[in-house]
């Protein structure tokens, strides 16, 4: 009872702005828990499809590898199956750079709300000295009341108005080791998505050249089979004029 009569009387110290703070520090716990659960979803996800579509790529099972992204619940299908559609539909350059545009989209999507912990961190440090600086102009009122300027009329008041700059500073401390860690852990995620991402091109590219090779022989080969009559014929039909012309030349030197 008495920890709980305390923390009731810190709170009616601290007035508005410890109570403003103490809702940012539950507001900044909440995201983290948020992102956290997040990315680590986001990673093994991501980590899972990748393979499985490389794995089926690298057998040419171009048809299953999309069925692997339209099954999947990872924002990584989104990014692979516009590859999929740009696939002999585009140039390979046009492919890339729309993949990567997904991809980039997706990027700025595992930030989410990262943004309330950086303001948090930023912020909360300002609330608490505002808070500070309201309990001391309480405090100097209270001097001006009682006509005393001793410790014992200036210590309280001062000291329950320090509450607040130190939960600020305390709250600030807090998010932004948050937000550094998720920073970090952004940047780490972004590589590998790139890289997946790259070598995912890769193999649509080496694929595509693989099978566009496979299907120009044929016609090539049926275009000269289509044209090696034709240019018999001619021959043939040379021949025969030149025979014709040679036996005039003939019978007219006879006569």
């Amino acid at each position: 009872m008495s920890m709980f009569a305390n923390l009731t009387s810190l709170l009616k110290a601290g007035g508005f702005t410890l109570a403003a703070m103490l809702l940012c520090s539950v507001v900044a716990l909440a995201v983290a828990i948020e992102r956290a659960i997040y990315l680590w979803s986001f990673t093994d996800r991501m980590r899972a499809l990748s393979e499985s579509v490389k794995r089926c790529l690298y057998r040419g099972a171009l048809a299953e590898a999309r069925v692997a992204c339209e099954r999947s619940k990872s924002p990584l299908a989104d990014v692979m199956l516009v590859g999929f559609e740009r696939m002999g539909r585009s140039s390979p350059e046009v492919m890339a750079a729309a993949v990567d545009r997904e991809r980039q989209r997706v990027a700025l999507g595992m930030r989410g709300p990262l943004w309330v912990l950086g303001t948090v961190g930023a912020t909360t440090p300002f609330v608490g000295l505002f808070g500070t600086v309201v309990g001391i102009m309480a405090a100097f009122e209270a001097i001006g009341r009682s006509k005393q300027a001793g410790i014992e009329v200036v210590g309280p008041g001062i000291a329950e108005a320090l509450i607040s700059t130190a939960v600020g500073i305390g709250v600030a401390v807090v998010a932004l080791l948050f937000f550094n860690y998720f920073q970090a852990r952004l940047s780490r995620t972004n590589v590998e998505l790139r890289l997946s991402v790259e070598e995912f091109v890769e193999l649509l590219r080496e694929h595509g050249t693989s099978g566009r090779g496979k299907g120009e022989t044929p016609r090539g080969s049926a275009r000269e089979s289509d044209s090696s009559p034709v240019s018999g014929k001619e021959n043939g039909a040379m021949a025969e004029t030149e025979v014709n012309a040679k036996a005039a030349n003939e019978g007219s030197q006879t006569l």
